[in-house]
């Protein structure tokens, strides 16, 4: 493996909440970095209504669930969870798991098996890639977000084996690239071909759709979302939506869900409070307004747009050392951003991942712009 591919890990201690940061100080070596690499899009993960809640879930029930939900596993507070995420999201049912890879493994092995093909968009997350093999289904990719050619895949599908269950892989925004699918459109053709759809929501809810709701909300003929709280919820654990017949398949045959020890009802208390905080206080709506100013002085200062809407701004690069050498920089200037590299994206798709967030202070555009080397947005 080339130098420039190797991973490490390096432990980051929060030292101040990102409101707090002086950025007129003059930076020190022991100044903390500013993050533009996180996924707490809402800054809810220090908030102290999120705290409290999943402090006095540990005082009260103890830090872990201590077995499966179908043993002893299954606390109040799980269904208390379990059943706002319905109601919120208009579904039917959810259900709770420690991650969101083992969510989607969930996700694909309820809804494929060895005599399904499952069409997948060729930038899904690597936990969707992981449970269509762990399902044995035929793996078919199309171009991303091109929903012409997964019209054209299906209808070949179905000529080729009328009866075969077909089932479409996409997300409602990618995490690498920012980009969203038209969740209508890809509905609709779905339906119109009788396949199921497996919508991955996990960096979308909480900041995209109607309330935060997501791009798949109001599409009842999703088969399951897939959402996560170690985003904009700002905690851990995941969990699937759907119909209640697709829940009880899930709780009646999922090993994925029947063999692990329920979500820590802290995270569950946490991840509670935060929803009513998102349902309560949107935040959402500046965070894209924020996004979309940064996406105009990106470009205007000489980079390439970023794509979509969100929160997610990949400054792309192409090459793997000048993406390193441009997280170096950004760390020098207090701003940590981390250097994207195959095969985590295409090969020659090296990239800076900005990641904006509620609570960043005032002038950190301005600061970014200084350490890219880029003028000044006016």
């Amino acid at each position: 493996m080339p130098p420039q591919r190797r991973r490490g890990l390096r432990n980051f201690a929060p030292a101040a909440t990102a409101a707090t940061l002086d950025l007129a100080t003059p930076l020190s070596r022991s100044a903390p970095l500013l993050d533009l690499a996180s996924n707490d899009y809402l800054g809810l993960s220090r908030h102290p209504e999120v705290v409290s809640a999943a402090q006095a879930a540990a005082a009260s029930q103890g830090l872990g669930a201590g077995a499966s939900r179908l043993v002893s596993g299954s606390r109040p507070v799980h269904g208390e969870l379990e059943a706002a995420l319905a109601a919120w999201l208009g579904r039917e049912q959810v259900l709770l798991f420690p991650s969101g890879f083992q969510a989607n493994l969930a996700a694909v092995g309820a809804l494929a098996d060895r005599h399904s093909l499952v069409l997948a968009d060729r930038l899904i997350h690597h936990s969707l890639l992981t449970g269509v093999r762990a399902s044995g289904a035929r793996l078919q990719r199309f171009a991303h977000n091109d929903l012409a050619q997964l019209d054209s895949q299906l209808q070949a599908a179905r000529r080729r084996a009328p009866g075969q269950r077909l089932l479409v892989l996409s997300e409602s925004l990618f995490s690498m690239q920012g980009t969203s699918v038209d969740v209508a459109v890809l509905t609709a053709i779905c339906a119109k071909h009788g396949a199921a759809l497996l919508l991955d929501e996990a960096h979308a809810l909480g900041v995209l759709g109607p309330g935060g709701r997501g791009l798949g909300h109001n599409q009842p003929e999703i088969a399951l979302i897939s959402g996560t709280f170690g985003k904009a919820f700002g905690g851990g654990g995941a969990f699937l939506a759907g119909d209640a017949l697709v829940g009880d398949w899930l709780l009646q045959s999922s090993g994925a869900f029947r063999y692990t020890t329920a979500l820590a009802p802290p995270l569950a208390a946490g991840a509670l409070a935060a929803l009513a905080l998102i349902q309560a206080e949107p935040r959402s709506e500046a965070l894209l307004q924020r996004a979309a100013r940064w996406r105009a002085c990106l470009e205007a200062a000489g980079w390439p747009r970023p794509p979509g809407a969100g929160p997610i701004l990949p400054l792309l690069v192409g090459d793997d050392h000048r993406a390193l050498e441009l997280q170096q920089r950004l760390e020098a200037a207090g701003l940590l951003s981390v250097a994207i590299r195959p095969p985590t994206v295409p090969e020659g798709t090296a990239r800076l991942r900005l990641v904006l967030r509620h609570d960043l202070p005032a002038g950190t555009l301005e600061r970014l712009l200084t350490a890219l080397g880029s003028p000044a947005c006016s």
